[in-house]
């Protein structure tokens, strides 16, 4: 009887375990399906499901539309922020001078964007930081307890932001755009419009950022030039000189601390 019974799965197996999964697909799982879709008993514990409804009315009084200008305002000044943080800080000086110091190390990726965006992120705030308690003791907390009005903020908000622009804008970046929109000069600082301040200081900015990164260039050209001329003075000329200097490169940076040196370089020429 043993012997026939293997005979018999030896032969026709397969057979059996086709008609296990046809009995499985077409009998057990949609009996599963309709026991989990079938209307839960009176008593059993309803779970509430948020919903969120997003429309656009017609407004009933000028408050209801002043308030969705507001809205649409604020949503439009963060989503520019970004740009906002870019051009009217020291980030752009500072990210340019980090990007300059791995660029000139030939360290290709290294230290990362992430890490290089975070620390000028960082070194932004630092520098920044009298300008911000500025605008915060003198425009924000008076217009969050409604002591003035929100053009009164936004002007002395805008106040130390321009000075701070100022100190490091060049009078001929400045000219520049008065040449080229054709409006006649100032007398004084504060009749240069902001949206002509904005472009010459990220000139300005700019410039001095590469002014930078030339100076911290020359070392690393130098130990490129010293290795590539004693790798051709011994005749291999097969090997890139650039495998060979950069480890030197960034034995040099860091016996002489170079990280520290880059910032304080930086934080002496924002206080020129």
């Amino acid at each position: 009887m043993r012997s026939l019974i293997e005979r018999l799965w030896a032969r026709h197996g397969w057979f059996f375990v086709a008609s296990a999964l046809a009995a499985l697909f077409l009998w057990v799982l949609p009996a599963l399906a309709a026991a989990q879709t079938a209307p839960s008993s009176p008593t059993a514990p309803t779970v509430p499901i948020p919903q969120v409804n997003i429309g656009v009315g017609q407004a009933r009084s000028p408050q209801e539309v002043v308030g969705a200008l507001q809205i649409l305002l604020l949503l439009t000044v963060l989503a520019l922020a970004p740009t906002l943080l870019v051009m009217v800080t020291a980030f752009t000086r500072i990210i340019v001078v980090l990007s300059f110091v791995r660029t000139a190390m030939g360290t290709q990726q290294v230290p990362p964007n992430q890490v290089l965006v975070g620390l000028a992120l960082l070194l932004t705030f630092f520098v920044m930081n009298p300008v911000i308690t500025d605008v915060n003791k003198n425009a924000v907390q008076p217009y969050l307890k409604h002591q003035i009005s929100q053009s009164v903020a936004l002007d002395r908000a805008a106040t130390p932001l321009r000075a701070f622009m100022f100190k490091q804008t060049r009078e001929k970046d400045i000219q520049l755009f008065y040449s080229i929109t054709k409006e006649p000069r100032p007398t004084q600082q504060k009749d240069v419009p902001t949206y002509l301040l904005v472009p010459a200081f990220v000139l300005s900015e700019l410039k001095t950022a590469f002014q930078i990164g030339f100076a911290i260039y020359v070392p690393f050209i130098i130990i490129d030039m010293v290795v590539a001329s004693i790798l051709l003075s011994m005749g291999m000329m097969m090997i890139p000189p650039v495998i060979i200097s950069l480890p030197f490169k960034v034995l040099i940076f860091i016996l002489v601390d170079g990280w520290d040196l880059t910032v304080s370089a930086l934080f002496q020429s924002f206080k020129t």
